[in-house]
């Protein structure tokens, strides 16, 4: 099976069907473990990209957090969100099909602060320095929490 051809169908498909165009396939042992396109039009909730949806789907089957073994195919370059979670499941290899640059002149996002062209640099700033408010207001009771949990993991 064309894996990355099944990718760009998904994602072809959610399009006519009023989504948005990404999609991702999950392959291990040659076989689809899980796939998805964004549904993030369709349900409402920002967080529905293609990726996750299908790194959940995925992690369920497996009843695993960690995809090795697995190869992911996503439509486009993965977003911040998105590729933070490609990092956290550790799959063996992740492909994408097209650029931010080449999609960008038909793809518009209008998010108060997410543009295309910056929204990568904006991660590499100091938490302060980001267009988003962060206010950092530290409690020590807040480390504790991760104390406690080393302890139950021992240690």
């Amino acid at each position: 099976m064309d894996f990355a051809q099944r990718t760009i169908d998904l994602a072809r498909r959610n399009v006519a069907e009023g989504g948005r165009p990404f999609a991702t396939v999950i392959v291990k042992d040659g076989e689809i473990l899980a796939e998805s396109a964004n549904k993030v039009a369709q349900t409402n909730d920002p967080t529905a990209h293609a990726e996750i949806l299908a790194v959940r789907e995925a992690c369920t089957k497996l009843g695993t957090e960690h995809l090795t073994g697995t190869t992911i195919y996503v439509l486009a370059h993965p977003c911040p969100m998105c590729l933070g979670s490609l990092y956290y499941c550790s799959p063996d290899a992740v492909v994408f099909l097209t650029t931010r640059d080449a999609y960008e002149p038909y793809y518009v996002d209008d998010r108060k602060y997410f543009e295309l062209s910056t929204f990568y640099d904006e991660f590499a700033k100091d938490w302060d320095e980001r267009r988003l408010p962060l206010r950092y207001e530290p409690r020590e009771d807040a480390v504790e929490v991760y104390r406690s949990w080393q302890e139950r993991n021992d240690g």
